[in-house]
């Protein structure tokens, strides 16, 4: 029985892990304001990787008065196969040049002299962004949403994750703003139907966590 049920989650784990794979190759395809590459997919599979952001994550939840939802993403975070951040790395630094007017200002000239925002506790990214250039983000997620949905898999999109990924220094590119895709191969999704105590529910499952990953060692210790 204990061999079924380690196969079969090894199983599960590999199918979210090809999943995700595959959701970052469309999102990686998927169509780009002026046709040039400017975003960045990194995977998250790591299992120690994912623990620290949704610990990250639900630590920001204190820094923000608006933020307490980070502490439900948090659980999402924990619950995760798999994390997939998609990134701009032109988007704060290089404006389209087309003067489309969806920043609110005229033209593209103030974006070249508007000092930056320091990154700081409570500050998500650090903008401001060239708008027309940030859309080829919601461009790739819309690929990733797209390829989760035909291959049947539970996902959601958070921006705490991008934030998180940002302060972990996990981009390959340095960039000012990213957003986070969660992915989950399970019975049941876990990115709907969210228990009510969240500070409960995330201490339990990390202590559950801490325990099944060092159980194995326990055991062949002990045995």
């Amino acid at each position: 029985m204990e061999k079924c049920m380690r196969e079969y989650q090894e199983n599960r784990l590999e199918a979210a892990k090809l999943a995700g794979k595959l959701i970052l190759a469309s999102a990686t395809t998927a169509p780009r304001v002026g046709g040039i590459d400017e975003i960045t997919i990194h995977m998250i599979e790591d299992r120690d990787r994912i623990e620290e952001m949704a610990i990250l994550v639900d630590k920001m939840s204190a820094e923000n008065d608006n933020w307490d939802f980070f502490r439900s993403d948090a659980v999402q975070i924990r619950d995760s196969d798999v994390v997939l951040v998609v990134s701009d790395r032109r988007s704060g630094v290089d404006p389209m040049d087309s003067n489309c007017n969806l920043c609110g200002q005229t033209l593209c000239d103030w974006f070249k002299n508007v000092p930056k925002l320091e990154a700081r506790p409570g500050l998500a990214f650090t903008g401001p962004f060239c708008l027309l250039r940030s859309m080829n983000m919601a461009y790739a997620l819309n690929g990733a949403v797209c390829q989760a949905r035909e291959l049947g898999i539970d996902h959601a999109v958070k921006m705490s994750v991008g934030a998180a990924a940002l302060r972990m220094g996990l981009l390959p590119y340095k960039s000012g703003i990213a957003l986070g895709m969660l992915l989950s191969v399970t019975e049941k999704n876990p990115f709907r139907d969210l228990p009510r105590q969240y500070a409960d529910y995330n201490s339990a499952t990390l202590e559950n966590r801490l325990v099944g990953r060092l159980f194995p060692t326990f055991r062949s210790i002990y045995s």
